[in-house]
């Protein structure tokens, strides 16, 4: 039976004259890896961190088993301005020390892209003190990951991690015995990594088995049931579990309830998006030509990111773009807007890029608009327009658009000044739609924004007529909102990806491995006087170890497999997840024993 680490009994919390959580009763045990969602100031992180005890309860109490060891992320490092990387990450451990420790290795190589820190100007020894808060956030991540813990407890920890980064996160919590309770707007993450779900509403948490989809699922049939929800809000659940049926398919991989009452919800939903008649309405309103690239060379400084780019993006197509940190995805959208912009006569370093006559580009970038803090919301709305049109006969008022995203009647008279980073993403948002481009630039759209409002802009955009191109390291957006996916990958091309996001990870994860030259090991860990016939049988038992872990990594990928195939018998999901760790064990052994071989070879 699973031991419980912590009991939350009838916590209640106000702030000002609302109620946050009201008499909220929950238990984290053994092995839990839950998800926690709901909208923005619903009580998420206020919950968490009475979890954790760094919150005092008005009423109610919570508590923890003896000894627990509890690592926690929150939004706000403690990280010591004056300190290196290396003592806040590595502490006093001495460098033979931790380059033998697998879980170390992993962990730095998984953050940063290699143990020697690449990107950080003096690798573990760079001062902590001026870095930028992605930088800071991911060393705090780092330190709590290489750490032992019963009960992880991290808010938003895909924040500031690229694609890759989050698939490494999920893969290394995935394998972790910890439990774990985590706040995240990443749905793709909560899928690979949760169990159960917490959804925080109106001041009460509801508790759902499964990850993401599997919540999706439980929460229309309960609503179904219940009947009360608003059809505007059922009708944006079914338009998602029409996607994650038929758009996705076997993303849900542990339904434990009533799929088949869940299922009658989307028995008469079309797709998502009617492909071939948006793309007539996009002809009909942008012509032939939207960008023609011949031959470009775009420029960052001194520094050349793309060149002999030739690449058309037509009328209706929707890309998602993706790609290593600097590598130019947003110098490539900035070349095009100001091509835009000047129609035309702005033109990059080297090469041509034509603009359709017709083109009306919105281009979100990841700063946010500064307004007058004293407009009210729905003045800088109206601003814009009263009116937009949606195509296909769709028209909506400043006001309705408002409401879909979020702004109730009331919180349409709040001043701009007032509100948050998230709502102020989504004012931005809605301020682009209401010029009603035909061409749309998002770059980081899904920053700030909460999943219920993530999945209202997507909503909205299944029946946008127009090109798109979506920068976004939410994997989840990106395969929902476009249907072409290509990657710039760092060599200065770009790149068609047909089969998505996992083709990315494959091709960057083998550009890694032809880049990664054989590990020299530390100076402090070299050992003097070797023989000429030691180093010879020394490289001769390192390949034999290579090998060995060629067979294991071979063996995992077959049992990762098979764990898919039998994802709903439990049963035998426990017999090769308990194999799975034994490989793991046996890898880390092979992995100590290549370094001992390493230094003598």
């Amino acid at each position: 039976m699973a031991v419980n680490l912590v009991n939350v009994e009838a916590v209640s919390k106000v702030y000002g004259t609302r109620a946050l959580l009201d008499g909220v009763s929950l238990g984290v045990s053994e092995g839990d890896r839950i998800g926690v969602v709901g909208r923005n100031g619903d009580g998420k992180t206020t919950l968490i961190r009475m979890l954790a005890k760094l919150e005092e309860a008005d009423t109610g109490r919570v508590t923890h088993s003896g000894g627990l060891r509890l690592g926690v992320l929150t939004q706000h490092d403690s990280l010591d301005p004056a300190a290196t990387v290396r003592h806040e990450v590595i502490g006093v451990m001495a460098d033979h020390e931790w380059a033998g420790s697998a879980k170390i290795r992993d962990v730095l190589t998984g953050l940063f892209g290699g143990l020697d820190l690449p990107g950080f100007e003096k690798g573990l020894d760079t001062v902590i003190g001026p870095l930028s808060g992605g930088e800071r956030r991911r060393i705090a991540l780092a330190k709590l990951l290489i750490e032992d813990q019963d009960l992880i407890v991290l808010d938003e920890p895909t924040n500031h991690l690229d694609v890759e980064g989050i698939a490494w996160l999920a893969s290394h919590l995935q394998q972790r015995r910890s439990a774990l309770v985590c706040v995240t707007h990443d749905r793709w993450f909560l899928d690979q990594v949760c169990t159960r779900m917490w959804d925080v509403q109106r001041g009460a948490v509801h508790e759902y088995e499964g990850g993401y989809s599997d919540y999706v699922f439980a929460r229309a049939e309960r609503e179904r049931i219940a009947a009360t929800e608003e059809a505007k809000r059922q009708n944006l659940m079914r338009k998602e579990l029409a996607w994650l049926r038929r758009g996705a398919p076997a993303r849900t991989s542990k339904p434990r309830y009533r799929i088949e009452a869940a299922n009658e919800l989307i028995a008469d939903v079309p797709p998502p998006r009617d492909t071939s008649e948006l793309m007539k309405f996009a002809n009909a309103r942008l012509g032939k030509t939207v960008f023609d690239l011949e031959d470009v060379t775009v420029t960052a400084g001194p520094k050349t990111l793309l060149q002999h780019l030739t690449w058309q993006l037509g009328p209706g197509d929707r890309i998602g773009l993706v790609g290593v940190n600097g590598a130019g995805k947003t110098s490539l959208l900035r070349a095009l807007a100001e091509a835009a912009e000047t129609q035309g006569e702005t033109q990059p370093a080297a090469g041509s890029i034509a603009v359709g006559k017709t083109v009306r580009l919105a281009y979100l970038s990841q700063d946010v608009t500064e307004l007058p803090a004293s407009l009210r919301v729905l003045e800088a709305v109206q601003q814009i327009r009263d009116r937009v049109d949606l195509g296909k006969g769709r028209e909506m008022t400043a006001g309705q658009l408002c409401e879909q995203f979020g702004f109730t009647k009331e919180k349409q008279w709040t001043p701009v000044g007032d509100l948050s980073g998230g709502e102020r993403r989504r004012l931005q948002l809605l301020r682009l739609l209401m010029d009603e481009p035909n061409v749309l630039f998002l770059d980081e759209p899904t920053n700030d924004l909460d999943i219920e409002t993530l999945t209202q802009l997507e909503d909205l955009l299944d029946g946008w007529p127009g090109s798109m191109v979506v920068i976004s390291h939410d994997r989840f957006f990106i395969e929902r909102t476009t249907d072409r996916t290509l990657a710039l990958l760092g060599d200065r091309t770009l790149r068609m990806l047909p089969r998505g996001i996992d083709e990315y990870l494959e091709r960057r994860r083998r550009m890694i491995e032809e880049a990664t030259p054989v590990p020299a090991a530390p100076a402090a860990q070299q050992k003097q006087g070797v023989s000429a016939a030691d180093a010879r049988a020394a490289k001769k038992e390192l390949q034999k170890v290579e090998r060995q872990l060629d067979k294991l990594s071979e063996r995992e990928s077959k049992l990762h497999a098979q764990i898919a195939e039998n994802a709903t018998d439990f049963e035998k999901v426990a017999k090769l997840d308990a194999e799975l760790r034994e490989l793991a064990g046996e890898r880390d052994e092979l992995e100590m024993r290549w370094l001992e071989l390493a230094e003598d070879a």
